[in-house]
């Protein structure tokens, strides 16, 4: 494999990444009060708890992003 293709890669998996980072994220601001309401009966859990939930997932989610994909990416884009 040639380090285009894998520029390349990188490139797609950082695009798809960013936007389901990104729907997520809207997703948990603009239905958190539907999501609340549907998980909190399944689960039992205080609306606290469910956006402390939310943000550590949108974290981590983040966290997996840049390290994963925009890092690598970034960084053949440097080599190359």
């Amino acid at each position: 494999m040639d380090i285009q293709t894998l520029t390349e890669f990188f490139m797609w998996m950082t695009i798809i990444g960013f936007t389901l980072l990104l729907i997520s994220t809207l997703t948990v601001w603009k239905l958190g009060d539907f999501l609340y309401s549907l998980h909190g009966n399944w689960f039992n859990i205080s609306r606290e708890d469910f956006n402390r939930i939310a943000y550590a997932y949108l974290g981590m989610f983040k966290v997996a992003f840049l390290f994963l994909s925009l890092i690598p990416y970034v960084a053949l884009l440097i080599i190359a």
